[in-house]
């Protein structure tokens, strides 16, 4: 759920899957991950230069940082880069993907030339290079990251995201024997960081300090990019692109958070988030939180709303929190929700990232969405959608999400049909989800 921005190009000679086929320079495109309002893309008409947005990741070093022969550098900080000297000589390079055997670019350079790849996701890349002529290779590498320092980062301020991404930066980790960076926004790292003694964690401004070996970015990439993903996030899922973006298993699994506080509440009770960042995203039923709350009351049941804001919305149209909730929302440490949530008997929600962290506190999650397809999230039992109405729009390859239209509804927006995804979806529906949860006690007769 991200923004698409410009990183200027550096002279980069984009590649061509054949051999021999000549290099064309073009600027590579890197995609804001998280719903960072922030960033937006001006879109100017076909041929007009695009202004220069600013990137919400951090540096990687401007020229690559390992040593080849003859003054050439190389590194793999976003793709496979090459930096040939100004020392009058040409060479002919060419790096190829070892797992497939494809031969991704060769060619002849210039004096001065810097060669990257095109994909930017992780590859396990052979570089070979020749004098100009020569049978001979003057040095080869193939990718290892065996003990070498890899960084990782994920967008800032995105709760969702970020712990939906984080279990495939350890099996990234585990997988390589590598030392891991991880870029991260602090108060989303503080409650994983105990967690992962061997993974070092740092902010943004903090990458200019280090040179690792290779560098992947983490995010969510429109329009068809299959430059900084290998497969489009919308056939796999929000979180699993992380795993086929490092090439891991992309399989679910959560992260780990300090379940180690007392239970602070005695009696039964369930915590709820109804509080998103796009109208799309809520449950849009007028009656469906009343009705859930009054069932789970009538049932004996402490209701604890947690979001972050009481009140969220924007332009004309603002959503409060239920009626009849006891209200703990504000701008508190994720470690107080999760100590919170570790001892509901389940979480109710949407998909948003108040889910992910109840995911992580291993409570059963009640997720209600309409605008994202059930791959979308993480597997759960008591997902929540109606089929028999317009879905899944998210997850539609033919639209790209509008991240600064709050009212976004691509199909009908200005109709009487705008957000039926989930104003379809009716209480009966939920309650009837929750009664299946084995955790759910129901008032006793």
């Amino acid at each position: 759920m991200n923004d698409f921005t410009i990183r200027p190009a550096l002279n980069v000679n984009d590649i061509s899957v054949n051999a021999g086929a000549s290099p064309v320079a073009a600027p590579a495109p890197v995609p804001a991950a998280g719903r960072a309002p922030s960033q937006p893309e001006t879109l100017k008409p076909s041929g007009e230069e695009k202004p220069k947005q600013p990137s919400i990741y951090g540096e990687v070093p401007p020229i690559p940082v390992l040593d080849a022969v003859e003054g050439i550098k190389f590194d793999f900080n976003d793709g496979i880069r090459i930096l040939f000297p100004h020392n009058g000589k040409e060479y002919h390079v060419t790096f190829t993907d070892i797992d497939t055997g494809i031969i991704l670019y060769s060619n002849d350079t210039v004096p001065g030339a810097y060669v990257t790849s095109v994909k930017k996701f992780f590859i396990r890349f052979r570089l070979i290079i020749h004098e100009k002529g020569g049978k001979e290779p003057i040095f080869t590498h193939d990718y290892d990251a065996t003990g070498k320092e890899v960084m990782i980062q994920l967008p800032v301020g995105t709760i969702g995201d970020s712990i939906g991404w984080f279990s495939y930066v350890e099996r990234f980790q585990k997988k390589h024997k590598c030392k891991i960076i991880c870029v991260m926004t602090p108060w989303i790292a503080d409650v994983v960081r105990d967690q992962y003694p061997e993974i070092t964690f740092i902010k943004p401004e903090e990458t200019k300090n280090y040179k690792p070996y290779a560098c992947y970015y983490m995010g969510l990439f429109f329009r068809g990019d299959v430059d900084h993903q290998p497969i489009d996030f919308r056939y796999i899922g929000l979180h699993r692109t992380a795993g086929y973006i490092l090439g891991v298993d992309p399989a679910d699994e959560p992260p780990r958070f300090n379940l180690s506080a007392p239970r602070k509440i005695k009696e039964k009770y369930v915590c709820i988030a109804c509080q998103s960042s796009s109208q799309a995203k809520y449950w849009n039923n007028p009656y469906g939180w009343y009705e859930v709350i009054k069932f789970l009351k009538e049932n004996g049941y402490r209701v604890i709303c947690i979001d972050k804001e009481r009140v969220h919305g924007a332009g004309l149209v603002w959503n409060h929190i239920p009626w009849g909730v006891e209200d703990e929302t504000g701008d508190k440490p994720l470690q107080e929700r999760i100590d919170l949530i570790k001892d509901a008997d389940f979480f109710i929600g949407l998909s948003s990232g108040l889910s992910w962290l109840a995911w992580g506190c291993k409570v059963p999650v009640v997720m209600i969405s309409g605008f994202t397809h059930p791959t979308n999230e993480f597997a759960t039992p008591y997902r929540v959608i109606n089929y028999h109405t317009c879905h899944s729009c998210w997850n539609d390859m033919r639209l790209d999400f509008d991240h600064f239209d709050f009212l976004w509804c691509p199909r009908h927006k200005g109709t009487d049909r705008h957000f039926e995804c989930t104003k379809l979806i009716s209480a009966e529906q939920v309650i009837t989800t929750i009664r299946k949860i084995p955790t759910f006690r129901g008032k006793e007769k």
